[in-house]
């Protein structure tokens, strides 16, 4: 190797670790620390996403349970929250990419754990089926025929409930639950398949549209909240320590309902007994 070939290895072993190294040392940054080094917690929000995320036009604040429960984790790491804004179809890729430290009201699936951990979780929501008038309430099990017209949101945890106890049903499934909820306004489809924190703020909008009830066996789908995976799992035993402390309080379920009536306007006395969060 000539003294030219060296010199010219030597400046490309350089340069490549003044680039990458300072990005490497950054990577390894576990998420406590950097939260405990800037004092900021990156939390992910969603314009739109009522009741979980709301954005005020005028002041630009945010509202909803994810912002409620966001100040009150940021608070007991002694920081303050800083909102990313994201969608629920980002929010996985921005865990990955440290864009946020935590997102809130993510539910975890297999798919997702491969890719992001997720804190104990954060609340139970149940799944219901929103019925055009005249449809009698029923099990699982009777709303499971040929003759019943079921319509999901496609690659929802909806479509996937519907997949595993309604294999016999007649289940369209639709770009959104939008497009859902207007096949079952037209008339297409006896009853729509939502979780309680969607059905509730629908039929409050749309009381004409049908009526909800809760088929037996009761099933739930749990909402938990995302971490970027980390070698040092400091964060996420802050954060479920935090939880444990919010829940013997019944701080978890305050925020739930305190949100639910002021953004969806819908009242505590709106959920059935059964109900738990």
């Amino acid at each position: 190797m000539t003294i030219k070939q060296k010199f010219i290895r030597a400046l490309v072993a350089a340069v490549a670790a003044c680039t990458i190294g300072p990005a490497f040392s950054q990577d390894q940054e576990s998420s406590l620390a950097r939260v405990q080094r800037t004092h900021v917690l990156r939390v992910g929000a969603i314009a739109g996403a009522i009741p979980y995320f709301a954005k005020d036009p005028g002041t630009g604040k945010w509202e909803g349970f994810g912002p409620d429960f966001g100040e009150s984790l940021a608070k007991s790491l002694g920081a303050k929250v800083e909102y990313v804004e994201t969608t629920w179809g980002n929010a996985v890729l921005d865990l990955q990419s440290n864009k946020i430290d935590a997102m809130f009201g993510l539910a975890p699936s297999p798919q997702r754990a491969a890719m992001v951990n997720f804190a104990d979780t954060l609340f139970e929501n149940t799944y219901t089926v929103v019925c055009k008038k005249g449809v009698p309430q029923k099990s699982w099990e009777q709303l499971n025929t040929p003759e019943t017209k079921i319509v999901v949101d496609i690659g929802s945890s909806h479509d996937q409930l519907a997949q595993r106890v309604l294999p016999k049903a007649d289940v369209t499934r639709l770009e959104n639950s939008g497009a859902a909820t207007m096949s079952l306004q037209a008339g297409r489809a006896d009853c729509q398949v939502l979780v309680i924190l969607l059905a509730e703020p629908l039929l409050a909008k749309r009381p004409g549209l049908g009526t909800m009830y809760i088929p037996q066996p009761v099933y739930t789908a749990p909402v938990s909240i995302g971490l970027r995976k980390d070698s040092d799992p400091g964060l996420q035993k802050a954060v479920n320590a935090w939880l444990a402390q919010e829940r013997s309080k019944g701080a978890v379920r305050s925020v739930i309902l305190k949100n639910m009536e002021k953004l969806a306007g819908v009242p505590a006395s709106a959920f059935p007994p059964e109900i738990k969060f």
